[in-house]
């Protein structure tokens, strides 16, 4: 769904549980949790607790999340690459349920950046309050109930698949006039309370009340964004820091190891090679397609299917260079669109079908990285942070981090299980 396309508060426990939630007990008698059978009268591990409204509930611990581990001295790293979706909404085309499936057909998880205007209908828009613009006022227009039925569906199942719910804020400015990159830290703030709210209301927003929850509880589900056009970055993070996010995606970097900027991680995309050219593109469907049919989204039949193949063969290009060298996580972002008749979705799902069932490859959402890397010992990070593109260690991964590292902080991700 485009950032361009228009697109028609506390906790209560209950003893309910929707049917369309996943691993949900019903019926009486024993009541079957994580950890097994349960007697009768005992709240299953595993009951929904609704959130305000009932937009939103507490359902347990995310399945299908595996364990980060630090790595082992002399241990190879693993190859990840994270596909990630800005502005994921359900539309009629229908992207966000086949690329959910794409992921588990190959092993994947994905991250998917919900704009939370797509959660608001239009008849509600002026419960938006933009900063720097009137009431109501968005760049990618609103919902209609359909559109956030479809939505909320695909949010709900991809969560409970292991993907991640991110966000790609509300209104989507861009430019000169009140775009993001003008943005205070307090405006940034607004809008990230905002985007949360339409998440833990839509039902409220909708009179949808009779729905299924999404089974997560946003406030600690967000943990990492991506910007509109890539604007703001600066200011956005200062905000992003203070409410205790944890990575940003929203600038330009090259093919090497993360590091932290405002304490977040900095998992930006990436320049990879762009074939027939000199120079590098960034990783995003929508700089492809600049740089092929300028401003024009259904630009030359006849080269559609060049283009996509360009795209395809320049991402994997990216991730052979790191696969056989440095072995960077590999960042790529997309929109759902059908843009130059929807060549670059088809090059996208190549990617995923080529890449994500290779040996030592594991194609993950931005949280799970982000996991990854807290577990490693900082040592090891900045070690890895010291290749260059594409530049495999001279003497071999078991020499160039040989040196025993830092035993992993009680609570951290990878450290050991503390015995009872």
């Amino acid at each position: 769904m485009a950032a361009t396309q228009r697109i028609a508060a506390g906790a209560v426990t209950v003893a309910a549980c929707a049917a369309s939630l996943a691993g949900c007990g019903l019926g009486s008698g024993t009541t079957s949790g994580a950890s097994g059978p349960q007697k009768a009268g005992q709240a299953p591990q595993n009951a929904v607790r609704l959130i305000g409204d009932g937009s939103t509930a507490y359902t347990g611990a995310q399945p299908h999340l595996p364990r980060a581990e630090r790595l082992k001295p002399g241990e190879k790293p693993p190859q990840f690459v994270v596909f990630s979706w800005d502005g994921a909404g359900e539309d009629s085309q229908k992207l966000f349920s086949h690329f959910r499936q794409v992921s588990k057909d190959n092993h994947a998880t994905m991250t998917y950046f919900l704009s939370g205007v797509y959660l608001l209908p239009e008849d509600k828009r002026d419960e938006y309050k933009p900063p720097q613009h009137s009431p109501g006022r968005s760049d990618i227009g609103f919902n209609d109930e359909q559109g956030i039925s479809d939505t909320v569906k695909q949010l709900r199942l991809a969560w409970q698949e292991g993907n991640e719910i991110g966000t790609h804020f509300n209104g989507h400015f861009c430019g000169a006039d009140g775009g993001v990159g003008q943005w205070s830290v307090e405006d940034w703030k607004s809008e990230i309370s905002q985007a949360k709210r339409f998440v833990k209301s839509w039902k409220t927003n909708t009179g949808m009340k009779k729905a299924a929850p999404l089974p997560f509880d946003y406030d600690k589900e967000l943990v990492g964004a991506r910007t509109p056009c890539l604007e703001g970055q600066k200011n956005f993070m200062k905000a992003a820091s203070q409410l205790g996010f944890r990575y940003d995606t929203s600038g330009v970097n090259n093919q090497v190891w993360p590091g932290k900027k405002e304490n977040l991680w900095d998992l930006s995309m990436q320049l990879v090679p762009f074939p027939g050219h000199s120079y590098e593109q960034l990783t995003m469907d929508y700089n492809f397609m600049v740089n092929q049919s300028g401003t024009q989204t259904q630009g030359d039949p006849d080269k559609h299917a060049y283009w996509g193949d360009q795209m395809r063969d320049g991402l994997l290009q990216g991730f052979q260079r790191a696969y056989d060298g440095n072995r960077a996580p590999l960042i790529i972002g997309n929109h759902f669109e059908s843009w130059n008749g929807g060549t670059y979705m088809k090059a996208i799902q190549e990617v995923v079908e080529n890449v994500c069932n290779k040996p030592d490859v594991r194609c993950v959402s931005f949280r799970q990285l982000a996991d990854w890397l807290d577990a490693q010992d900082p040592q090891t990070v900045a070690k890895l942070r010291s290749l260059q593109v594409g530049q495999a260690p001279k003497q071999g991964w078991a020499s160039f981090l040989s040196a025993n590292p830092a035993p992993a902080p009680k609570g951290v991700p990878g450290a050991p299980a503390v015995k009872q």
